[in-house]
């Protein structure tokens, strides 16, 4: 088994399933897709060969929008109004978060995150440089923005803009393909208009995205038409924040306007359905006006916080059905929308290649368990996956070619689950003394 996860050369899945045909599939040492199709075993080498019988092939999963190391957080404070939440649970405690706590926190979203299918995520949150090191050591990619606050405060945004500044050198210096950096404006109420726009010409010059929540709440669209009398995303807009590299997670009050705007600038919305319904936000994501005027409609989870899971395959399905329920229409979101959201759109949201299984696309691929109960019948594999289906019935993941679970194990699971759990234990016991 160990040679499974070291092996850095050549790949084969021998016989796998893809929209319902027996393929094999090769993965050449740079971790890319060689060919796909029948009989490619009898011709191709590979120094490691993967039993694709009883499995059918999916495009890895990509998940838009977290704050990874909150899996610490996980349950802490739950069943909450927001305001009440963020000031009387997570803030306190977050105020005691040490660097070691990002790194075995973002392991753990990482072993959490490989456990359900997903290669690759975008997090925006502090001590990125450890989140750097724990996503370097479990092998997946990651786009990593520091929560850039300012409140207003020149002295504080001058803070911010250094450590921005200093991540952004950090992850560059690692020279590793997997680790993007981005710039992270929280959002138009914790970031002044100053700021956003440091923001935005400094992911211009560096040519990195930009990570933002924008209209997760209506008090946000209320108090910036007041404070600036124009909406958040227009706002943004006059900023520079909205742009083709730019990931908006929530929007769940944009009007339609503000959905054609998204549209024209290119940028893509991450619909995060579970966090959005447990903290009552009271909207749903007007998928249909931004599909309709051209925005890249993507996936993501939010933090464990407020999920309180990352299993991307769970996401998948309430996004779907909130769509269908918010909105009164069954047809709405079907399943290979709901897939493309969580692989294509992902993919290309944080530019990590076309986000499907093509010969010349980097090998990001999922085995799932054709023969586990949510796969039988196995009428159509989207539906399957989206409605029936959650991460438990993932059994192999590969990012780049390299293998980074066989058979549900991942090398050092017991490790991270352990320093995880210490960590958060460690960290409650921080804030209560305080």
């Amino acid at each position: 088994m160990n040679d499974i996860f070291t092996a850095r050369g050549s790949v084969l899945i021998a016989g796998a399933t893809i929209n319902g045909s027996t393929v094999d599939i090769a993965i050449d040492e740079t971790g890319t897709i060689a060919g796909i199709g029948e009989g490619i075993r009898r011709e191709y080498d590979a120094d490691v060969v993967i039993d694709g019988s009883d499995r059918l092939a999916v495009p890895g999963l990509v998940n838009t929008h977290t704050h990874a190391a909150m899996t610490l957080l996980r349950g802490y404070g739950d069943d909450m109004p927001l305001q009440e939440w963020l000031s009387q649970k997570i803030w306190p405690l977050e105020a005691h978060l040490s660097g070691d706590d990002v790194y075995w926190g973002t392991k753990l979203a990482c072993l959490e995150m490989i456990k359900s299918g997903t290669v690759a995520f975008n997090d925006m949150y502090f001590f990125m440089d450890r989140a750097a090191q724990a996503v370097d050591d479990m092998g997946l990619r990651a786009t990593l923005a520091y929560g850039f606050i300012d409140l207003g405060n020149a002295e504080k945004r001058e803070a911010e803009i250094r450590a921005t500044e200093a991540l952004v050198s950090h992850v560059k210096s690692l020279g590793n393909p997997r680790i993007k950096a981005a710039v992270g404006p929280h959002s138009i109420y914790t970031v002044s208009p100053e700021g956003l726009r440091w923001c935005a010409n400094f992911a211009e010059e560096q040519g990195i995205g930009i990570h933002v929540h924008l209209s997760e709440t209506e008090k946000e669209v209320v108090d910036c038409v007041a404070q600036f009398g124009k909406r958040p995303a227009a706002l943004l807009d006059d900023c520079g924040c909205l742009t083709p590299r730019t990931v908006a997670a929530h929007c769940c009050w944009l009007d339609e306007a503000e959905c054609r705007l998204l549209g024209e600038r290119g940028v893509s919305a991450s619909h995060n359905p579970a966090s959005n319904m447990k903290l009552a936000v009271n909207r749903a994501m007007p998928y249909h006006w931004l599909k309709q005027h051209g925005a890249n409609v993507c996936l993501g989870t939010d933090g464990c916080a407020s999920n309180n899971s990352l299993d991307l395959m769970e996401e998948m399905k309430f996004a779907a059905l909130l769509q269908k329920f918010a909105w009164n229409s069954p047809t709405l979101l079907p399943a290979g929308e709901a897939v493309a959201m969580a692989t294509r759109a992902g993919a290309r949201a944080l530019g990590t290649g076309p986000g499907t299984l093509t010969t010349g696309a980097p090998a990001d691929i999922v085995l799932l368990d054709a023969r586990a109960t949510c796969n039988t019948p196995l009428h159509h594999t989207d539906s399957n996956i989206v409605y029936a289906c959650n991460g438990g019935a993932v059994m192999t993941v590969l990012c780049q070619g390299r293998v980074l679970m066989h058979e549900r194990t991942v090398p050092g699971e017991e490790e991270i689950v352990r320093e995880a759990a210490a960590a958060a234990r460690a960290l409650v016991g921080r804030a209560r003394e305080a």
